[in-house]
């Protein structure tokens, strides 16, 4: 799994659109699916920028099996339109991204993953649609910045795992960009289904690795079966 922006990362949005064309001609993908080939492996392929329909740009996370092939792949839903106390200050993904239309799980031989990016993390409605979705493990490349990671990267990373009672895999992007003047949190992590952190990478650049009990998962979800306990409608994703 890799983070967000995974092959290229500017100070600002809209430095993406040179790189951007429809994914039949996209030169990133197919060098991410190379990449799944040459080493047999499912990859999750962070992000790239994806030609969209209206002329701006889809945020895509790829799922490649071991031969190189799509297995499913997801549109970044939530853009990060925010304001920060850091060099950037200002957030805008809107200006070049368009949001996804659509929520992905999908099958791989080591269980249902369902993908998420970045700021995603802080729509529980989200999480929630995907543990309904059958998800038992949640990817969520990311780019956290510096201010907001370290105010709640781990802890919602936590609820999200607690809530829906998966396994949460995130790998981030460390340190700074574009000349200093953009900086992310980083800590790339695992998250069991009860909560407890299996792996963790405070800071740094390097890869995280760890076996995943998914007896655990069935364990917990029988113990404590809260998807049978909501007392509200599930959600739905607006057009």
């Amino acid at each position: 799994m890799l983070p967000e922006c995974c092959l290229l990362f500017g100070g600002q949005e809209s430095e993406q659109r040179q790189y951007a064309v429809d994914e039949a001609h996209s030169q990133l993908k197919q060098a991410l699916a190379d990449l799944a080939k040459q080493y047999k492996v499912v990859l999750v392929a962070g992000s790239i920028p994806i030609l969209a329909e209206d002329e701006r740009i889809y945020n895509r996370c790829y799922v490649f099996d071991h031969e190189g092939n799509v297995l499913s792949h997801y549109d970044k839903l939530h853009l990060f339109d925010v304001e920060v106390s850091d060099g950037t200050q200002q957030y805008r993904e809107s200006d070049a991204f368009c949001p996804g239309k659509h929520i992905s799980v999908v099958d791989t031989p080591f269980g249902k993953l369902g993908l998420a990016i970045c700021y995603d993390l802080r729509f529980a409605d989200l999480f929630r649609a995907l543990r309904e979705a059958g998800a038992e493990i949640i990817v969520l490349p990311a780019a956290f910045t510096k201010v907001t990671g370290a105010a709640h990267w781990q802890v919602l990373l936590q609820a999200r795992a607690i809530e829906t009672q998966c396994f949460v895999l995130a790998a981030a992007q460390w340190g700074q960009h574009n000349g200093g003047s953009r900086e992310t949190w980083g800590q790339s992590m695992m998250i069991s289904p009860w909560g407890n952190v299996i792996a963790d990478k405070p800071s740094g650049t390097g890869w995280l690795s760890a076996k995943l009990d998914m007896s655990e998962l069935q364990q917990v979800r029988m113990k404590m079966p809260i998807i049978n306990h909501h007392r509200f409608q599930s959600p739905q994703l607006q057009s």
